[in-house]
């Protein structure tokens, strides 16, 4: 039975990217949420954790708080500044962290990206419209393959050690592979060796009985 004055339990965080991303920068020195977004982007993160809207940052720190995970350090008061709120990690945020990892890690999660979404629904445009928007795509896969290769060009300039670099290694073999895929789709597009209508569809969805027949 609980005690009156025991106090209330904290909720539980979920692991999340955004989550482990947080708890991990904490893990090298107390920092205030500013202080978080900048390394996000000086290290590279913003590649592999969405942190576009700053919102999801400060949601991702009150709910960490709320569990006991981080806490505050201190507050720093500066005239050039608002006042800022710094946090550093407790030894259950430490080990919530590596928990999280070693799952991230070993376990592959069913994820749900849009791409594969619109695909199963692909059958709403036609051929030649489909070609259209993956021309677009891959012209935009090759884009970011050249960008990726430009900060591994300078990772390697750098001489930095290989695990640090393991995260854009990741990224390019995927983006690589999509490409690849959208660029053999593409061809078949063209030659006509992909191709549907609106009828076969529909010849296609109509019940049959058990013989098969309609």
């Amino acid at each position: 039975m609980t005690s009156p004055n025991s106090p209330a339990p904290r909720s539980a965080v979920k692991s999340s990217p955004l989550s482990l991303t947080v708890l991990s920068l904490l893990h090298y020195q107390p920092l205030h949420p500013y202080g978080i977004q900048r390394l996000i982007k000086q290290w590279g993160k913003d590649q592999v954790v969405n942190v576009s809207q700053r919102a999801s940052l400060y949601r991702t720190i009150e709910r960490l708080l709320s569990a006991g995970l981080i806490e505050v350090r201190e507050t720093e008061r500066d005239q050039q500044y608002p006042e800022r709120t710094v946090y550093a990690v407790t030894d259950a945020g430490r080990g919530a962290a590596r928990a999280w990892l070693l799952e991230m890690l070993a376990k592959p999660k069913q994820e749900f990206p849009e791409f594969p979404a619109a695909l199963s629904f692909l059958v709403m445009l036609g051929p030649e419209e489909t070609l259209q928007v993956f021309t677009e795509r891959a012209e935009a896969l090759r884009t970011s393959l050249s960008e990726i290769d430009a900060i591994m060009a300078v990772e390697a300039e750098h001489r930095l050690p290989r695990v640090t670099m393991l995260e854009t290694e990741y990224q390019r073999v995927t983006v690589s592979a999509q490409l690849a895929w959208l660029d053999a789709v593409i061809a078949d597009l063209q030659a006509g060796r992909l191709s549907w209508s609106n009828e076969e569809l529909l010849a296609f969805a109509e019940p049959k009985d058990a013989t098969g027949a309609e």
